[in-house]
């Protein structure tokens, strides 16, 4: 994992968030590198946040674990769903890195999913 690319899956979840006008963008890489960006889906039948979302993606494309996850919102560390977390811990394992930032990609907090 380096720092770079840490950077490339903050700022794909930053665009899907503002491309779509939503209050979370969320980019998860997996274990060949590949990544996988979601923003917020708010139907009447159907709730998910972007983190989650972007999970089911990568488990729908064949992922079989997760280096890093990233999600993008307003929200503070405290603030992040415990649904979420477990989503991210149960494809890439407990120490699984979540970078936290606010709108402008700015990198607030890293916590692992555990």
């Amino acid at each position: 994992m380096s720092d770079a690319e840490d950077r490339k899956i903050i700022t794909l979840a930053r665009s899907a968030r503002a491309r779509n006008g939503v209050p979370q963008g969320a980019a998860v890489r997996d274990e060949t590198g590949r990544t996988y960006v979601a923003a917020t889906v708010e139907l009447p039948s159907l709730r998910l946040s972007a983190l989650r979302t972007a999970v089911a993606m990568a488990v729908a494309s064949g992922a079989t674990s997760l280096e890093a996850a990233a999600l993008v919102a307003d929200t503070d560390t405290a603030e992040v769903p415990a649904e979420d977390l477990a989503a991210v811990r149960d494809l890439g394992g407990p120490g699984t890195p979540v970078l936290l930032a606010g709108p402008e990609g700015d990198l607030r907090a890293t916590i692992a999913a555990s």
